[in-house]
């Protein structure tokens, strides 16, 4: 029998989710699947440095980072479409900017000054878009392509280590605002729905929503007829995927091009290259 190890980088609250996806596909094709939850960041993560994952559930910055420098670049297997009219019926999430209910915060100028969380640097929704939002923002302020050294836009920042920490942080006092993965809060919310009396959502940020990836090694050890088994497993969900997909608020899953995160690396890019940090 054949058996993958599959990793989730994402949010632990949906792991569940990503339980029931792997064990859609194994029945599908026949094969054992190990997922295991990831204990450090992707780009410091031995296990995908040495291609030892066949499967990966990440974000779209880290896919793209190790990509640029990975032996065997991870490839999409497949993305999910949420349901709800914002989404649009397309492979897509925000990076939803939170503040407290009774903050007098209501714009991305109001944050001047805030004190901001994030989970962590690696992030696209938690750290990689509000810090090219801001980026944007201050050059059209400031009229001018660069920004002063040391450019300070919030008066501190500091990592929380998830999305729900940074919630509750906001929630608590403990901090003035986030940038939160939508699919992620969305589904702290309904674990805890009396927390969305102390949160507001003054901007939100879209980008290409976190993909199911595989190895590109995988082509070669097991076969395409055997990889277009694991999307079927997708397209086509079983009963029991699509009660976790209905519960999780997945519409269905769909394919995309590695292209298409492309922006995600060119936020990143140009962050970098201004030499601005919001950390």
């Amino acid at each position: 029998m054949t058996k993958l190890k599959a990793i989730s980088y994402l949010s632990p609250n949906l792991f569940w989710l990503y339980q029931e996806v792997v064990q859609a596909i194994a029945r599908r094709c026949d094969c054992h699947i190990e997922l295991i939850g990831a204990t450090c960041d992707p780009l410091d993560d031995p296990l995908l440095e040495h291609d030892q994952v066949d499967i990966a559930f990440i974000c779209g910055l880290p896919l793209i980072r190790h990509n640029r420098i990975a032996k065997q670049p991870l490839e999409i297997l497949a993305v999910p479409v949420m349901q709800g009219d914002r989404y649009q019926q397309q492979p897509i999430y925000f990076a939803d900017i939170v503040v407290h209910a009774d903050s007098k915060f209501y714009e991305l100028a109001d944050l001047a000054g805030s004190r901001f969380c994030y989970n962590d640097r690696g992030s696209n929704s938690g750290y990689n878009l509000i810090r090219y939002r801001i980026l944007q923002y201050l050059k059209s302020q400031l009229r001018s392509p660069t920004l002063p050294a040391n450019y300070q836009f919030f008066q501190s920042s500091q990592a929380s280590g998830s999305h729900q920490n940074s919630l509750q942080w906001i929630a608590s006092g403990l901090a003035d605002c986030a940038a939160i993965d939508s699919v992620v809060m969305a589904a702290e919310l309904r674990q805890f729905p009396k927390l969305a009396q102390s949160l507001r959502v003054i901007e939100s940020i879209s980008s290409p929503i976190p993909p199911i990836t595989i190895s590109s090694r995988l082509y070669n050890q097991i076969g395409g007829e055997f990889i277009e088994e694991m999307y079927q497993a997708l397209l086509e969900p079983d009963e029991s995927l699509t009660r976790a997909m209905e519960l999780a608020e997945v519409s269905h899953y769909t394919t995309t091009s590695i292209d298409d995160y492309a922006e995600i690396g060119v936020a990143y890019d140009i962050a970098i290259a201004a030499d601005f940090n919001i950390s």
